[in-house]
Order: C-alpha cells, then sequence, then structure tokens
C-alpha cells in the first residue's frame, strides 16, 4: 500500500517564493525533510466566530470558506502532498436547520465554481470522501467536474471531507469487506488491518501525521477514528474563519518539536531495569 501511495505523491513542488514575509520567517524555521506528508484539520468555530462580532452565522461560514482557500493555498507552496478538510458532517446534516444545510451546500457549490482556476494555477488536486452519494445531484455533478478537472495536477491533494463520519466510514468499510471475503470465500481468521484499510474511503492516502482543530475543542468529534490512532494532534483556540497560512505552518513548527514513538520508548526513556524485584515488583 505504502508503494501506491508514494507513486502518487512524489515530492510535490515548492513555491517558497510566494509565501507571504510573515510565513516565510516561520517556513524558515522548519525542516523540509521532517515535514508531515498529511494534515488533516477539523474546521471549527464559524459560528462562534459570527456570533461573537453579532453576525449572522451564514458570515461565519463564508469568511470559513476563505479560510480553506487561503490555507490550502500555502499548503500548495510548501509542497504539502495531502490536505484532508472535515468540511461537513454526518452529524451536521442530520442536525443543523435545513436553512443552514441549504446554505452550506450553496457555499460548497459557489466554493466548487469560484476556485477551479486557483486550483490550477496552485496545482492542487481535488478529492472528497464521506457519504457523498446522499448529497443532492447537483452538488454531486459539480463535485464530480472539479475532481476531474484538477485530476492532473501534481501538486497538494485536497480532500474535503463531505456528509462524513468516523462511524460510518468504518460501516461502509465492514460491509465491503464483508462481501469481498463472501465472494473469495476468504476466512474471518485471515482479515489483517490492510483487508480493512483497503476498504476506508482513504485508502489512497497515507494516515495523518498531524491532526489540528480550531476553536479550543479538545474532542475528535468522529473524525477518521481509524486513521489517526498515532496522529499528533494540535488543538488552537483560534476560530477557523481566523485560521490561515501562517498558522499552519505554526502547528506544523509545533509538531517538529515531538518524539514520535508509536507504541515504543523515546531517546530520553532511559534503561529498562531488568530485575523487577530491584523495583519492587514481586516476579510471578
Amino acid at each position: 500500500m505504502r508503494s501506491s501511495i508514494d507513486s502518487l505523491h512524489s515530492s510535490p513542488p515548492l513555491r517558497i517564493d510566494e509565501l507571504s514575509p510573515e510565513e516565510r520567517a516561520v517556513y524558515a524555521t522548519l525542516k523540509p525533510e521532517g515535514l508531515p506528508r498529511h494534515v488533516a484539520i477539523i474546521m471549527d468555530g464559524n459560528g462562534r466566530w459570527a456570533g461573537r462580532r453579532s453576525l449572522k452565522r451564514f458570515v461565519g461560514h463564508q469568511q470559513g470558506a476563505k479560510s480553506v482557500q487561503l490555507v490550502t493555498e500555502t499548503a500548495s507552496r510548501i509542497g504539502l502532498p495531502w490536505l484532508t478538510l472535515y468540511a461537513f458532517s454526518l452529524e451536521n446534516n442530520l442536525r443543523r436547520p435545513r436553512a443552514e444545510v441549504s446554505f452550506l451546500m450553496r457555499l460548497l457549490k459557489t466554493y466548487l465554481e469560484g476556485n477551479v482556476e486557483r486550483m490550477q494555477i496552485n496545482n492542487i488536486r481535488f478529492r472528497y470522501i464521506g457519504r457523498t452519494s446522499e448529497l443532492a445531484p447537483d452538488i454531486q455533478d459539480k463535485m464530480r467536474w472539479v475532481e476531474e478537472e484538477t485530476a492532473s495536477n501534481t501538486g497538494t491533494t485536497l480532500t474535503l471531507a463531505l456528509n462524513y463520519g468516523g462511524r460510518s466510514e468504518l460501516l461502509d468499510a465492514f460491509r465491503g469487506l464483508m462481501a469481498e471475503m463472501k465472494h473469495k470465500h476468504l476466512s474471518p481468521d485471515r482479515v489483517t488491518e490492510e483487508d480493512i484499510h483497503r476498504h476506508l474511503y482513504t485508502a489512497h492516502m497515507p494516515d495523518p501525521d498531524l491532526l489540528i482543530r480550531t476553536s479550543g475543542e479538545q474532542r475528535i468529534s468522529n473524525f477518521l477514528l481509524w486513521q489517526i490512532a498515532y496522529t499528533e494532534i494540535f488543538v488552537t483556540d483560534r476560530y477557523w474563519p481566523d485560521f490561515r497560512g501562517i498558522h499552519l505552518l505554526e502547528a506544523i513548527q509545533n509538531f517538529q518539536r515531538r518524539e514520535r514513538r508509536y507504541g515504543g520508548i523515546g531517546e530520553d526513556g532511559g534503561e529498562v531495569e531488568e530485575n523487577p524485584d530491584k523495583i519492587g515488583i514481586a516476579a510471578s
């Protein structure tokens, strides 16, 4: 699986000179070889951003769409291979007022129509994950159009999670795996993690190295539950409409200061005592 993922993205071209002076200052502190391959973002706080300014919620969503554009373009300039944004959850679709859901769908359509040219200029490839077949036909048509228009781009892959839920993704994966097992007469005790991975929405991309959540909330919100097993998490109090490319770079800066252990022992983990009796543990 790793080789097939690498074939999709080897080394996206860098356009550091297009960063703002403030962004370049932060980028200069980073180790280019230590950049994450995949950053996922839970975009939160549009409504609260608007409420703090006595504005309607839809204004917050509009400003949030602007942040998507700006953050994605910064990601493309530093050669970030994969950027996945949690744009619209299953819970949003079920529990938000219908007027707000309708506005979000119109905003999505407007964003897609208005940003194809900028995606092409920035060499961005567009994809999506989620139960998108449940979205309105005109939205699906627009999504397919943008995906086809940007399919040959080789820079950052921008993936929008739309009508997405982590549990529903696992359910769909298990259903797909069960159908495969029935067709191929596979035994359950032969199932591996890789078999499950092949049926996830994200089978074509690496797991996120870094998950960013805006607005200060410290929860996962049913996002990429399987994929973030060893992902580093960065939480900022900044609302999504105020989040910009420089804040993405600052999150990566924080990420690079961490030691990723994957369940192992870090460099400062010390020596393991060979005799448990010496540390007050009775041998059984």
